[in-house]
């Protein structure tokens, strides 16, 4: 924890720079809104866009429309692209709808704003117990000496006996509301926690898919070996000690007595007076279709590289077509190389024509003249025109460069420019002809808005003197 270290980690770290950036007041809370608090794992691309076009109207009545002037869409796409991505983009296998969803980055900034917010107690009899709890069940499961073992379930029994005396002589100490509600919290905070991980244990999961697709791209080595040490690997990710519990983990949750006691249990919980004084959510009484569904994505990304390997082995075209999947390979392997720096022009690659232009000399006819030529006998004159042909000799020509750098040093001081304050800071010097050069710079700018719902009105002098009035829609620069 040294200073380098964490000046490191603040320019690195996913969680700190979503909390460090401009917009994260707006981006958490929207998340929050839409998949921490109702427990969703995912969310189409269209469902996600109207939520957002809601929550935008609702900001931008209460703060202004340049506020956050971007659209949804525009912003959805920005949280989904760069280095440090906060939402997760993909396509599922039987839609051509993206869907989107949380990274756990974006997770564990949630689950730490959450942990600053007041509570009515902090409970600390509950965690002490259950440290020891914890040691004891280490101890007693790692004993080998049979003696020791025998002696401590001994213990246990006569403390179970010692109670079970009290209660028939009439004696029951039950909890205190102090305690319930001190351990309801507990259970509310370790269920949420709980969910939260899945989206880690997801993630892990989905690299080493992710790895797995990559190496069947590069790799030069025989089928049988490339397979072998493939499946080797993914043995070892479910040996590990995160496969091994969250195996143990779905076994115990599929379970239908466990998942019987697990109802019956949060209805006595939610049935105690001191729970119900509360008014808690119904967080925990959905938490077992909560957890079966987070299981089940992490199930379903796995067996996608199942279902990877499968495809990989049936790939008959791989011996009959051997030069179309040379083609493929050869792609798949420059898509490894870029896809940390992928190009910033738009325009990037070229594909040919889809189908090939035939022109064989078999299909030209032959030349039939005519068989009755018109030919006419006239004395050719030579004219004068009246046009000013001094026009194509009077063009002007307007610097793009020159433009793009008003444009930034115009942002220096501001977050975002209109169209309109940038000619009235820098005036118009070459007429329509700079304002169209403007209104295509803001078409190529990701950054730049135009809101063909707004107009706006231009002053411009032209280069003859000459001042014209123009309507065009509202244009935004933005940093």
């Amino acid at each position: 924890m040294d200073h380098d270290y964490l000046e490191k980690l603040k320019q690195t770290h996913p969680t700190l720079r979503l909390l460090a950036a401009d917009n994260a007041p707006l981006i958490i809370s929207f998340l929050f809104r839409v998949f921490v608090q109702p427990n969703r794992r995912s969310l189409p691309q269209g469902d996600l866009t109207t939520s957002l076009d809601d929550y935008l109207f609702h900001l931008r009545e209460i703060h202004g429309e340049a506020k956050y002037p971007k659209t949804a869409r525009q912003y959805l796409e920005d949280w989904a692209g760069g280095k440090t991505p906060v939402l997760r983009k993909y396509y599922t296998d039987n839609s051509d709808e993206p869907e989107f969803d949380l990274t756990p980055a974006t997770e564990k900034a949630v689950e730490w704003l959450q942990s600053l917010e007041p509570r009515q107690f902090v409970g600390t009899e509950s965690r002490l117990l259950t440290v020891f709890e914890l040691l004891r069940e280490i101890v007693r499961k790692t004993q080998q000496d049979p003696a020791q073992r025998i002696a401590e379930l001994e213990r246990q029994k006569a403390e179970l006996d010692g109670e079970i005396e009290k209660i028939r002589s009439g004696v029951i100490e039950p909890y205190d509301p102090t305690r319930i509600k001190e351990r309801f919290f507990q259970v509310e905070e370790t269920a949420r926690r709980l969910l939260s991980d899945f989206r880690q244990v997801e993630y892990n999961f989905r690299g080493l898919d992710r790895q797995t697709r990559e190496r069947i791209a590069v790799s030069d080595k025989a089928k049988g070996a490339l397979l072998d040490e493939i499946f080797r690997e993914q043995d070892v990710i479910w040996d590990s000690d995160q496969g091994k519990s969250f195996r143990a983990f779905w076994e115990f949750l599929m379970s239908a007595p466990r998942q019987t006691e697990l109802a019956e249990l949060l209805e006595a919980v939610y049935a105690l007076d001191e729970v119900q004084s509360l008014t808690p959510d119904r967080f925990l009484a959905g938490i077992k279709f909560a957890l079966l569904d987070a299981g089940e994505k992490v199930y379903r990304t796995n067996n996608r590289l199942v279902e990877q390997l499968r495809k990989y082995l049936d790939d008959q075209a791989y011996l009959e077509n051997r030069r179309i999947m040379d083609l493929v390979r050869g792609i798949e392997k420059q898509a490894v190389v870029v896809k940390d720096a992928p190009p910033g022009e738009r325009a990037f690659v070229g594909l040919d024509d889809l189908k090939p232009a035939l022109d064989l000399v078999m299909t030209r006819s032959l030349f039939v003249p005519p068989k009755k030529p018109q030919i006419e006998d006239l004395a050719l004159s030579a004219g004068e025109s009246d046009v000013d042909i001094q026009i194509l000799y009077r063009q002007s020509y307007v610097d793009e460069a020159q433009l793009r750098a008003q444009i930034r040093q115009a942002l220096q001081v501001r977050s975002q420019i209109s169209l309109r304050q940038l000619v009235d800071e820098f005036p118009v010097r070459k007429g329509l002809a700079e304002i169209l050069t403007y209104l295509n710079l803001a078409d190529k700018d990701d950054k730049a808005l135009v809101n063909a719902d707004e107009t706006e009105s231009l002053t411009v002098t032209t280069e003859t003197g000459r001042i014209r009035q123009i309507e065009l829609p509202k244009v935004i620069f933005t940093r």
